[in-house]
């Protein structure tokens, strides 16, 4: 079996929490970078891999297939190219960049160079939502989707950078999930945005509707300033896919206190406040619901419930072996099978345009068509 050596640009909170995956035996993590000299030596102690304080130095290093831009989303443009022109193959963060210059010139960097850009993780590669996408074939065809999500997002420790950017953060989940499971482009979008807190100032609560061009219409709601927890609609199952103590949300606006980027760190791999998300089911991103012509679909994270005519059941799936196995799985398959990636460069660009037009439509009280 091909082995795909696995360069990380970046050792923060997106590494953190995908590296569970990279325990896949197809991945072989090799190197890494990040201007922090504690989280190189903290790598270089885990992983035995070479540690390089920039993501240049990380490109030139032959022994790397793929470089994992982990980095902030101000700075995918960028490093993906590097990686790119270095001949690297990119499993890239969501959002995948902020503006739509940057992810052509993204997806340009890696055809000229010939290599594949995969954009990743966002929850529309978990397989709950891959089997509702099925489903949807049998019980079709899809009318409509209506999404719900509420959670602390805003009070977990963030830079600056990030709640600006809050929106293309946490709407790409959505969005990219609709997009799956509708089967079609977007081709309309009109929405509101909102600031729910002075203190916390961040486009992190919305409610849009998306049309499609074969007919389907989407709702989507979502806030990240919420005291409602929409997990408790989910099992008690949080994101990750971990049970989860209800009354432990209450406590993330009380822990927001001091240093942020220092709190921030502390939730790293190996810091003192890390805690590895101990999957219980499938990861998922909230509340979801496909109308379709002769069922109800509502994937969770035990499998998918089916509301038909005649039938209300669970479709059960088996648990996660491995977080975000599906990640690798399709990075796989588009490196050393050759196939063409569900989630490559166009389709994220096509998920950060309906962002970014879901912004411009609330900013200019319009419907905006693509």
């Amino acid at each position: 079996m091909k082995k795909l050596r696995l360069g990380i640009a970046g050792l923060g909170r997106a590494f953190t929490v995908s590296a569970p995956a990279f325990r896949d035996p197809r991945i072989e993590v090799v190197a890494a970078a990040d201007p922090r000299v504690e989280a190189r030596a903290k790598f270089a102690d885990e992983y035995h891999g070479r540690a390089y304080a920039t993501v240049e130095e990380l490109c030139a290093d032959r022994d790397v297939d793929v470089v994992y831009v982990a980095t902030p989303h101000e700075f995918h443009a960028q490093h993906t190219r590097f990686a790119a022109s270095a001949g690297k193959h990119v499993l890239c963060e969501k959002p995948m960049a902020l503006t739509l210059e940057d992810c052509r010139s993204m997806i340009d960097a890696a055809r000229q160079a010939g290599v594949r850009l995969v954009v990743g993780h966002s929850h529309s590669f978990d397989l709950p939502i891959a089997r509702t996408a099925e489903l949807a074939k049998a019980y079709g065809p899809v009318r409509m989707i209506t999404a719900l999500d509420y959670t602390d997002w805003v009070y977990r420790p963030r830079r600056p950078e990030e709640l600006a950017a809050a929106l293309q953060n946490q709407a790409s989940h959505q969005v990219s999930i609709a997009r799956r499971l509708a089967g079609a482009r977007v081709r309309t979008v009109r929405g509101y945005t909102a600031s729910l807190d002075p203190a916390r100032a961040a486009q992190a609560a919305w409610s849009c509707q998306l049309g499609f061009d074969n007919g389907v219409f989407a709702s989507l709601v979502y806030s990240g300033f919420a005291h409602f927890d929409s997990d408790e609609l989910m099992d008690w199952i949080g994101e990750m896919g971990q049970k989860k103590d209800a009354a432990a949300y209450w406590t993330s606006r009380m822990a927001l206190q001091g240093d942020e980027l220092k709190l921030k760190n502390a939730r790293n791999d190996g810091a003192e406040r890390f805690s590895s998300p101990r999957p219980a089911a499938h990861q998922h991103f909230g509340f979801f619901l496909v109308s379709c012509e002769k069922a109800d679909l509502r994937p969770m994270p035990h499998g998918v419930m089916i509301y038909a005519h005649a039938e209300r059941r669970l479709e059960p799936l088996p648990a996660p072996a491995i977080p975000r196995a599906e990640v690798i799985d399709e990075l796989y398959a588009a490196i050393v099978e050759g196939r063409e990636p569900l989630h490559s460069g166009e389709w994220a660009m096509a998920t950060v345009e309906v962002c970014l037009a879901l912004l411009r439509s609330s900013r200019e009280g319009r419907e905006v068509v693509l």
